[in-house]
């Protein structure tokens, strides 16, 4: 049982550096955007110039958009309370089933703890939906597919 108190904070650990990996990547992309558009800015090259720049703008929109996007998953991240346990599925809840084990928090995608694969989903997923206030013993239909909750943690 020992295992399982280790798991949450591996788990919430692991979709923190998700999150951390993905806001790095997108402050690069943004920091290239940005030197892009000073080069663009010393070259004049007339209608090509002015195309060249417009398409950097949608680009660094789009980044800002990510970066957005990466702030409000953060935040939904900080939300979760590791320390809680409960029968019932709920936010934080990792849930062990038939067909997989779930991290419900954010969608971080497949992440791997002590050799067992979890996928770290957010609440809003069609599958978190269908967990969420179920109990250990409760059959889920997804898809083509029905599954029985093992053990909640």
């Amino acid at each position: 049982m020992k295992k399982n108190n280790n798991i949450k904070p591996l788990l919430f650990k692991a979709c923190e550096n998700f999150i951390n990996a993905r806001f790095e990547t997108v402050q690069n992309t943004i920091k290239e955007i940005q030197e892009s558009l000073q080069s663009e800015t010393k070259s004049s090259a007339g209608d090509k110039h002015e195309t060249g720049r417009a398409m950097l703008q949608l680009e660094r929109e789009k980044a800002g958009h990510q970066l957005a996007e990466i702030e409000n998953t953060r935040a939904l991240l900080q939300k979760v309370n590791i320390e809680k346990t409960s029968n019932v599925i709920g936010l934080g809840s990792i849930v062990y089933t038939t067909q997989a084990n779930y991290f419900i928090a954010i969608s971080a995608g497949e992440l791997m703890v002590d050799h067992d694969k979890f996928y770290a989903i957010s609440a809003n997923t069609p599958i978190a939906k269908l967990l969420l206030s179920k109990k250990v013993g409760d059959h889920i239909q997804f898809r083509s597919s029905t599954f029985t909750i093992k053990k909640i943690v």
